[in-house]
C-alpha cells in the first residue's frame, strides 16, 4: 500500500529520521530558563541556600511562547534554611519542565548545602554544592505520520502511527552543581557551573551528554534615601533603592546575557531588562531575544517577608509577537527561624534582589 506517489514505509522513514533530529536538537539546547532568576535563587546558584537566614518556601511559574505549538511550562518549587550556630544553609529544589509539541518533560529533584565564610570585614563567601536526579521522558503520541493522512482530502485517518518507537520511554540519571558567591553590603557576585559531569541523558539513539552550564550573575545597590510609611511612634523606614544586575549564561553552542535593573520603592518593585547577546550572531542572526519587565509587591513584617512578583517578556527575535512572548510569576515567603534570647551574629545580608 501507498501513500500518494510515496510507499508507506518512506513515509515513516522521513517522519522517524526528523523526531531524531528533533529531538536531539531540543535536548541539547538550553536548560529552562527564569526571567526573575533572583526569585528561583536556588536554581540559579547552590550557594544561596539558605542566604535570607531565615526559613524560606518558594514557587516559580513560567509559559513561553503560549501562543504557538512549540511552548515551554516551566514550574519550580523551593524551601531552605539557615543554621545560624554552624553558619551553614540547607535546601531543597524540585523543577518540571514540558514542551509542548513532543511532550519532552524533564523533572529533578536536588538537595544543596551551603556554608558563610566571612572573610574580611565587609566581604564574605558562600561556597556551595547540590547533588540531583533527573528523569526525562517523551509521548510520541502527539506525532501525526504520512501514512495517517487521506491524500485527497488531507484529513487523518488513522489515530495513531507510532509503532517501534517506543513511546512514553523515560531515563533516569544523577547530576551535580556547584557554585560560589562573593557579597559585601552593596554588591554580589556569584558563579554557577551547573551539569559538571555531563550525564548522558539521550532518550532515542546515540549517547548525549548534557552539556555544562556556565553561569556568572552579579550587582550592585544603590541605596536612596529611605521612605516612611505611617507617622509618629508607627513609622516606619521603606527602602528606596536602585540596582543595576547583569547574568551571562553559557551551555554548549549557547550563551545568553540578562541586563537590567530594579527600582525599589517599597512596597513596589519595577524591573525592566534586555535578554540577548548583541555582539555576538548565531547562524548569521543577531541573537536578541526579549525585552522583560517586572512588576512586585514586597510586605516585610517584623519577622517574615513576602514577595510577590510577575513579569512578562517581549520577544523581539524573529519569532516575534506571534509567539506569545513569555509570562512568569514567583512567590516567596520566608520567616525567622532563630532563637530571640541570642544575640544576632555580625552577619552580612546579600543585597540582591528578591525578583
Amino acid at each position: 500500500m501507498s501513500v500518494g506517489k510515496y510507499p508507506e514505509w518512506m513515509y515513516k522513514y522521513v517522519s522517524s529520521a526528523l523526531l531524531i533530529l528533533l529531538i536531539c536538537g531540543t535536548v541539547t539546547a538550553q536548560d529552562p530558563q527564569f526571567s526573575q532568576f533572583y526569585a528561583a535563587p536556588l536554581y540559579l546558584n547552590p550557594a544561596f541556600a539558605g542566604s535570607t537566614g531565615q526559613a524560606r518556601i518558594g514557587a516559580n511559574y513560567r509559559n513561553q511562547w503560549p501562543a504557538i505549538d512549540a511552548n515551554f511550562n516551566t514550574i519550580s518549587a523551593f524551601a531552605d534554611f539557615y543554621n545560624e550556630s554552624k553558619n551553614i544553609g540547607l535546601g531543597a529544589i524540585i523543577t518540571r519542565d514540558r514542551e509542548g509539541l513532543l511532550g519532552l518533560q524533564s523533572t529533578s529533584i536536588g538537595l544543596m548545602a551551603s556554608y558563610d565564610l566571612k572573610i574580611a570585614q565587609n566581604l564574605s563567601f558562600r561556597p556551595g554544592f547540590q547533588a540531583s536526579v533527573y528523569n526525562r521522558s517523551i509521548n510520541f503520541d502527539k506525532l501525526t505520520f504520512g501514512d495517517q493522512f487521506d491524500p485527497s482530502t488531507g484529513q487523518v485517518i488513522n489515530p495513531t502511527s507510532v509503532e517501534g518507537l517506543n513511546t512514553g520511554q523515560s531515563k533516569f540519571f544523577p547530576d551535580m552543581t556547584l557554585g560560589g558567591l562573593f557579597y559585601s553590603k552593596n554588591g554580589w557576585f556569584g558563579v554557577t557551573g551547573a551539569h559538571i559531569t555531563q550525564p548522558d541523558q539521550s532518550l532515542v539513539g546515540s549517547p548525549d551528554k548534557l552539556p555544562m552550564k556556565i553561569s556568572g550573575h552579579g550587582g550592585w545597590k544603590f541605596y536612596l534615601r529611605p521612605g516612611v510609611m505611617g507617622a509618629g511612634f508607627y513609622s516606619k523606614p521603606r527602602e528606596r533603592s536602585v540596582t543595576p544586575t547583569i547574568q551571562y549564561r553559557h551551555q554548549g553552542r549557547f550563551d545568553q546575557m540578562d541586563l537590567g535593573v530594579y527600582y525599589t520603592l517599597e512596597p513596589l518593585i519595577i524591573g525592566t531588562w534586555y535578554r540577548g547577546v548583541p555582539f555576538k550572531s548565531v547562524n548569521g542572526i543577531v541573537n536578541n531575544e526579549s525585552i522583560v519587565l517586572l512588576i512586585g509587591f514586597t510586605k516585610k513584617g517584623d519577622k517574615d517577608i513576602l514577595n510577590i512578583g510577575y513579569s512578562y517578556d517581549f520577544t523581539i527575535s524573529k519569532l516575534g509577537a506571534r509567539s506569545g512572548g513569555a509570562h512568569e510569576f514567583s512567590i516567596v515567603y520566608s520567616w525567622s527561624t532563630r532563637d530571640p534570647r541570642k544575640p544576632p551574629k555580625d552577619k552580612l545580608i546579600i543585597p540582591c534582589p528578591d525578583f
